[in-house]
């Protein structure tokens, strides 16, 4: 009895230990090869389903069947980095097969014609349409996204209107990439899209934890991004680099590769080793490549549980957003946010009209699904006005 005494105090001290976290039910990224771009999905341990990217539009044949594979239902949201064609391309097709709840895109200008097809397509599918729009009512924190389970999604950047868009940089649409931290118990993904040095320095200077697990690197491994102050910053175990076997881009460039290196950062490329799988259990990852890798190889989480943001969030100017989109601020129905002109204008999942907030209409719908709008102007985008309110 003595011994079995002793058994337990000796559980019970270990499991008191600071910064020792119990083991979780699995979180899964997958950090799919769909050559020169982009394309992860996170499947949270509550089944929550994420898809980040999309990808070229050449590599719809690979990532809509292994999407279909993965995802059981509609998506339950779907984030496009920037709308640029080797993260948008394949997002379509995918919405088309699988569906979506949610749609999530910077709100940035950018006047491609596959973009705005991209947005048919999500105005007809997507129940719901936001833009990372800090919440009005505390526009000092980040919009954070739960995914169950203890599991979250911070998104970083952009904060328009609190923050300006970044502006005469390399380019633009790079530069105001969404970036999105995944945290769950020790462990933490970040997501950078196509960032930019400038947004990389930008973010620097705000008081946010960046310490990160695994980094999906940023613009495919390009000599600019992954600087060596925000990569200290980030202190990742694991780099996953997305890039295309024998790119016109030189991607991933010896630059990067130097200073991911010097980090100490095991370095998984989806060039050279296809797919790429990293499921954490709260205290460590274990990535596993396609091909090339003998073993899966398991890195240590170093994150301090808690809120992503240290401190209040200081705003730049306020400017009015430049998105194409509604904005909605967070991922999950709510009462809805004042728009410009002083009015809510509401659309419900499946509906080809928009109504006034106040209107009877929506007090009897049976679905909850909506999309809300920031003004009248942005509803009459993708809908027209209902004849019961006129709104």
């Amino acid at each position: 009895m003595a011994f079995v005494r002793f058994v337990l105090a000796l559980f019970v001290l270990l499991a008191a230990l600071p910064g020792r976290a119990a083991t979780l039910p699995p979180l899964t990224v997958y950090f799919f090869d769909v050559g020169q771009g982009d394309a992860a999905l996170i499947v949270s341990p509550s089944g929550k389903t994420v898809l980040i990217d999309g990808g070229p539009p050449e590599a719809d044949d690979r990532l809509v069947p292994r999407v279909r594979q993965l995802v059981k239902g509609p998506l339950d949201l779907v984030i496009l980095s920037h709308p640029h064609l080797d993260h948008l391309g394949g997002l379509g097709k995918v919405i088309q097969a699988v569906g979506v709840r949610r749609y999530m895109d910077p709100g940035f200008d950018h006047g491609s014609e596959a973009y705005r097809k991209l947005l048919d397509v999500v105005g007809k599918k997507a129940g719901q349409v936001m833009t990372p729009t800090p919440n009005p009512s505390s526009p000092e924190t980040l919009l954070t996204i739960g995914l169950g389970e203890g599991a979250t999604l911070t998104i970083l950047w952009p904060r328009s209107p609190q923050d300006a868009f970044l502006s005469n940089t390399r380019s633009d649409v790079n530069a105001n990439s969404i970036v999105a931290k995944l945290t769950y118990g020790n462990t933490a993904f970040l997501f950078l899209g196509d960032s930019e040095p400038e947004t990389e320095s930008f973010l620097l200077r705000k008081p946010i934890d960046f310490t990160s697990t695994v980094l999906k690197v940023g613009h495919h491994g390009g000599r600019y991004s992954s600087t060596a102050p925000f990569l200290a910053a980030v202190k990742p175990q694991a780099a996953v680099i997305s890039c295309g076997a024998g790119n016109d881009y030189g991607h991933p460039t010896d630059e990067a590769l130097e200073r991911l290196g010097n980090v100490g950062a095991r370095i998984f490329r989806t060039d050279r080793q296809g797919e790429v799988r990293a499921v954490s259990n709260g205290n460590t990852v274990t990535l596993t490549a396609e091909k090339g890798q003998r073993a899966p190889v398991v890195v240590n989480g170093q994150v301090r549980p808690g809120l992503v943001a240290t401190g209040p969030m200081p705003s730049g100017r306020v400017v009015p957003a430049k998105g194409t989109l509604p904005a909605r601020v967070d991922a999950t129905p709510a009462s809805g946010t004042l728009s410009s002109d002083g009015e809510r204008y509401v659309s419900l999942k499946g509906s080809q009209v928009f109504h006034r907030d106040d209107c009877a209409a929506l007090k009897r719908a049976k679905t909850q699904e909506r999309t809300q709008y920031m003004n009248r102007t942005a509803a009459a985008r993708e809908r027209r006005p209902a004849k019961d309110c006129n709104p």
